[in-house]
């Protein structure tokens, strides 16, 4: 009887431990697309070669089959010659990920 109560609690964590390591895996999985998301709105922005205007815009990002809006801030910084651009993703209304960075004029 004891070997099998013993038995009983490995198999638990076990099953506990499998879990968390596919919730983990999924959420890796949802960060790295939110990843792709913000650097594509940002590369965006680069690409147009010059400088954004200051203020914000949200757009919709379909990555690995799932729907992320992306918003996009534009702020002035002390210098003229740069913007401070924040890139923020959403999923459902939850925030997945943010990524900042300066763009200069060109």
């Amino acid at each position: 009887m004891v070997a099998l109560a013993i038995t009983a609690i490995a198999l638990v964590a076990g099953l506990k431990a499998a879990a968390a390591l596919a919730d983990n895996a999924a959420r890796q999985d949802r960060v790295l697309l939110a990843q792709v998301c913000a650097e594509n709105a940002l590369i965006e922005l680069k690409l147009t070669r010059q400088l954004p205007g200051v203020g914000d815009s949200t757009l919709s990002c379909t990555q690995g089959g799932r729907a992320f809006e992306v918003t996009r801030s534009v702020r002035p910084t002390p210098n003229p010659n740069f913007r401070r651009v924040e890139a923020i993703v959403r999923q459902d209304a939850v925030q997945v990920v943010q990524v900042t960075t300066l763009i200069g004029r060109y």
